[in-house]
């Protein structure tokens, strides 16, 4: 069934439109046969005020400041029987009707009282502090001394620096600023700037975070008036499984977390956005979904989808507050043996707009011969380029939300053939929203307070010049941070993309240098066969450079989306 959306505002079309709505329901009834082209017309810029128009039969009237979207469906028919299709999601709160009314209750809420993962364990600097947010919480984690986490609210008492810019010394984190420096729970150890016989100070103490490394990712409570609850503490049973292997990336995107969460929630548009980026994705593919909601609560929600052609639901989807998603299959081979194969999306709020992204796929059956020849920076360059084709939709979604300011059900149009879980999200939002610092909802909305604080953002020329300078990243080095960049959203977190990348830049020089070399001494020789040699030497060692260069811009390019032609 072809669905062909196309905008339609014109006046003479408001009768077609509204004729078309079915008089008892805020559901979009419409008549599908065997073979049938249905083209849907939608008023999206139509507002009514409370009475001057008789609407047949419908039921809502909706004020100047809610979006109207009141859609015909006009069906050629061809043939076969007459069969009731609802294809959009109605604006009740609960997909399934035994549960209906379920999502409207409000329930206490505090993201401050949760887990949040920080970072993959592998991956946190042995010799540098780290800096990182929750929301709009800045936090600094380091190794200390004895090997052990710490993580600190990442401003100095002293005068409100960036601990995060500092370094370590002899497992301490010092202030790069005046050299204060701290250990263990925040007590503040050296005043550099203190009197012979001087005391430090008692009130001299940062602020401390507990966390807590769990298999393969540090986590960290933000409450800052309970204990740490080790029940909240999320664990992922195929990843204790004898035998699971994964593979494991971070990604750090530029848009809000739960437009990441809902992206994440969202398989079909995996045939369309990410075609042919892997065997597994092809748009002919593309096609109506299954879906069973198995389970809500005030954490979250769980559920079985599958492609409606196959009529079956083997996946399991899961999502848990305040920010963990998991995708699991269980697939017996033909010997019997159960295999667990887990995509779990960890999705970490790092401010207005921002978020950071742990993914990790995984599963027991060992990996095909043909993979183990690939290495593995290859597979995370690959988990870059998914992200890389999302990241324009996702960018200007979030744009959208914060410009229009009304709930996602002013906005979407949610067909139940794909958009089940983005659904249930948005109204679990709705029940938990007000206990975090910004929302978006279903039916509810909640702004941030405070406009968003922006680093590395110049405007004008100037500005621009300024920020490009060696000491802010730019001339000199890489380039000023964005992260449109792929070597600012992936490779800076990746302790092995970045060995890989100096391992390149090692390698070029030194094929550039023998390059050189090599066309010098053709020049100086006399001998043919010398000569001949030298040459081809020259240019094994220049493609060396070129096949060098590649690699490194596959680390530190700036996306630019090609569209395949079909």
């Amino acid at each position: 069934m072809a669905l062909l959306l196309q905008p339609f505002i014109s006046e003479s079309s408001l009768s077609k439109t509204l004729q078309y709505y079915h008089p008892f329901s805020p559901v979009l009834s419409l008549k599908r046969r065997t073979k049938t082209v249905i083209s849907v017309i939608c008023n999206e810029q139509y507002y009514f005020k409370a009475s001057p128009i008789n609407l047949r039969g419908l039921k809502h009237v909706r004020s100047r400041t809610r979006r109207v979207i009141e859609c015909s469906a006009v069906a050629d028919q061809v043939g076969g029987e007459k069969k009731d299709y609802n294809v959009i999601l109605d604006d009740s709160n609960s997909v399934d009707e035994e549960v209906k009314g379920q999502s409207e209750i409000i329930v206490e809420y505090d993201w401050k009282e949760e887990w949040y993962p920080l970072y993959l364990t592998q991956n946190v600097p042995d010799d540098a502090p780290l800096g990182l947010t929750v929301f709009d919480k800045q936090i600094v984690l380091y190794r200390d001394g004895n090997g052990d986490f710490q993580c600190y609210q990442d401003r100095c008492p002293h005068r409100l620096a960036k601990l995060s810019e500092g370094q370590l010394v002899d497992g301490r984190l010092e202030c790069l600023y005046h050299g204060w420096q701290f250990e263990g729970k925040g007590k503040c150890v050296k005043i550099p700037q203190l009197p012979s016989g001087a005391t430090i100070p008692r009130t001299a103490c940062v602020k401390t975070y507990e966390v807590k490394d769990s298999q393969g990712v540090i986590w960290v409570w933000m409450s800052d008036k309970n204990p740490a609850d080790p029940e909240k503490l999320p664990w992922f049973e195929n990843f204790a499984r004898p035998g699971f292997q994964d593979i494991s990336t971070t990604h750090e995107l530029p848009y809000d977390h739960s437009i990441l969460l809902e992206n994440l929630m969202d398989p079909a548009h995996v045939p369309i956005s990410h075609d042919r980026t892997d065997w597994s994705a092809k748009r002919e593919d593309a096609q109506a979904l299954l879906f069973k909601v198995i389970e809500r609560s005030s954490r979250g929600f769980a559920g079985l989808w599958g492609k409606e052609k196959e009529q079956t639901m083997p996946n399991y989807l899961r999502f848990d507050a305040p920010c963990v998603l998991q995708n699991n299959r269980e697939i017996v081979d033909k010997n019997g043996e159960k295999h667990y194969f887990s995509g779990l999306f960890l999705c970490r709020p790092s401010g207005q707009g921002k978020s950071m992204l742990i993914v990790r796929f995984g599963g027991t059956k060992r990996s095909s011969p043909i993979a183990k020849l690939f290495p593995m920076w290859y597979f995370h360059q690959n988990a870059g380029k998914v992200f890389e084709q999302d990241m324009g939709f996702l960018s200007s979604q979030n744009e959208i939300l914060m410009k229009e300011k009304v709930p996602t059900k002013e906005l979407y149009l949610n067909l139940r053939s794909s958009d089940t879980w983005v659904a249930e999200y948005r109204k679990w939002m709705d029940k938990v929203g007000h206990g975090m610092p910004y929302y978006f909802g279903h039916n509810t909305i909640s702004l941030p307070k405070e406009p968003a604080v922006l680093e590395h953002a110049p405007a004008g020329l100037v500005a621009g010049i300024s920020a490009s300078l060696p000491a802010k990243g730019g001339i000199g080095t890489m380039h000023t941070p964005n992260l449109a960049n792929r070597y600012f959203r992936h490779v800076i977190h990746c302790k092995e993309c970045r060995s890989v990348l100096k391992a390149f830049q090692a390698w070029k020089n030194a094929f550039f240098f023998l390059a050189l070399a090599s066309a010098a001494f053709a020049i100086l020789v006399s001998g043919r066969q010398w000569k001949s040699f030298l040459v081809v030497s020259s240019a094994l060692c220049l493609a060396g450079v070129y096949a060098c260069s590649s690699a490194i811009a596959l680390n530190t390019t700036n996306f630019v989306r090609l569209h395949r032609r079909l």
